[in-house]
């Protein structure tokens, strides 16, 4: 919370005098917090804690990031909307005027996202398959079984998450400024890039820098952070070849390549735009939808309906396990997929065994009840969502867009209001509430928030 102070104009005024009252609270918040703890050594994490602690950090860390906030103009319900947008790294953003804003805000929205990018990776890679949430605990052998390990420790794979999260922010940082952006766009895009949050210094985003090279180079940025980090992680360790053969990893690249090409094609055949540039905007802005990064190179509403239809559609998808990106998650789509072969198999043949097999593993019967359950649970979310927000005076195209983009944490939704030249901040307060606790049930995808609000949880 100091780090914006690096970029103050003055220390003790202004957005300075905010950001220092902010750590103030915040360190003593803490302090107490330390205070009260038990001093108890070996302390082993059941699930049932872990469940609690997930959604209190989830819930509770964006009231302290608001604080600056709301310091610096914003109302407590845009503040707490804006950092749950951050730390979810959903993008969505209430704030105008971005362009004449305080650098220290600017850097704050930033490295909230950075932050929250590794805290939703070590969520995906070790909490997620722990708490067996989703489907997730399909990869708990692949991060902590003593049959394949990748590292001994959660504490050492978080290390290596780290590391690897920070090179490739550098990484990107350093390439942006090569393409001429100042070393302050740099570095506050590079955060929301690689966490794929999308959050920018700009009013018009990526549109404001101009250069087809940027939209290329984030893009490539974008995908990797949307790719799983364990893969990174093997890689590191020398075993590219297990990256380079991922089910998934390919599975994604592959979905990308094949919607990026149809919808450059088709905007190019039906209007005056040259292959070259429709294939350069078609790629920035789905890859930044599909990864739930939010960024937006071109209002792409302006394309057509079929466009409009396709990145509606594309809102749902996401990016790999493991990864900083939102989204039904493209292993839950292969796996359906496997399912529904199958039982189209067993219709045909029903006495024939047909395995749903997934990385040549078994897909147990428990793992698929875990998919089908957090797609009906999000199918009944955006619904209820889209009732609220119709109900709070959101038109319908606005609600359910709204709910849809909240859920997979993608940042713009469609129409006038919210789309990809538009924001949030003309919403009604309720409306924010909703959409902020959609964020963070999608983060947490439903079921470690939900879990807590069953009596059962409780007794046991």
């Amino acid at each position: 919370m100091l780090a914006p102070l690096l970029v103050a104009p003055t220390l003790f005024t202004g957005a300075g005098a905010d950001f220092i009252l902010s750590a103030l609270a915040t360190a003593f918040c803490g302090l107490a917090l330390i205070a009260l703890s038990p001093t108890k050594r070996g302390f082993e994490l059941t699930r049932k804690q872990g469940f609690l602690i997930t959604a209190l950090a989830w819930t509770i860390l964006p009231a302290f990031g608001a604080m600056p906030l709301v310091g610096y103009g914003l109302s407590v319900t845009d503040g707490y909307f804006e950092a749950v947008s951050a730390m979810t790294t959903t993008g969505s953003t209430v704030m105008t005027g971005l362009d004449a804003a305080e650098a220290p805000i600017l850097l704050w929205r930033s490295l909230m996202q950075g932050l929250g990018g590794v805290g939703v990776i070590v969520l995906g890679i070790i909490m997620m398959p722990f708490l067996r949430v989703g489907g997730m605990q399909l990869f708990h052998t692949e991060s902590s079984d003593t049959s394949e390990k990748i590292v001994a420790k959660a504490f050492d794979l978080s290390i290596w998450i780290f590391g690897i999260y920070i090179f490739l922010t550098l990484l990107c940082a350093g390439i942006y400024r090569l393409l001429g952006m100042t070393w302050f766009d740099a570095i506050a895009h590079a955060m929301p890039t690689i966490s794929t949050g999308g959050f920018s210094t700009h009013d018009a985003s990526f549109g404001y820098f101009d250069s087809p090279a940027m939209l290329w180079a984030a893009a490539i940025f974008m995908i990797a952070g949307a790719l799983p980090f364990v893969a990174f992680i093997r890689a590191a360790r020398g075993k590219v070849r297990a990256m380079l053969t991922d089910i998934q990893l390919r599975g994604f690249l592959s979905f990308l390549l094949i919607v990026t090409l149809l919808v450059a094609v088709t905007r190019s055949v039906r209007s005056d735009v040259p292959f070259g540039e429709a294939l350069t905007h078609a790629a920035f802005n789905i890859v930044s939808v599909v990864t739930t990064t939010g960024f937006a190179s071109e209002d792409y509403q302006l394309w057509g309906p079929f466009a409009v239809g396709v990145f509606f559609i594309l809102t749902f998808v996401g990016g790999c396990s493991g990864s900083t990106a939102g989204g039904v998650k493209i292993y839950r789509f292969q796996i359906l997929g496997r399912i529904a072969v199958a039982h189209l198999s067993r219709i045909v043949s029903p006495n024939r065994v047909s395995p749903v097999l997934y990385h040549e593993r078994r897909v147990e019967d428990d793992v698929a009840f875990s998919i089908l359950a957090f797609l009906v649970v999000m199918l009944f979310a955006v619904i209820a969502s889209t009732f609220l927000l119709s109900w709070f005076g959101c038109d319908l195209v606005t609600a359910l867009s709204g709910s849809a983009q909240a859920f997979a944490n993608v940042g713009p939704g469609l129409g006038d209001v919210i789309g990809p030249a538009g924001n949030f901040s003309s919403l009604p307060d309720a409306a924010k509430w909703v959409l902020a606790f959609m964020m963070i049930l999608g983060r947490l995808e439903f079921f470690t928030i939900l879990v807590l609000l069953t009596p059962a949880y409780w007794r046991s």
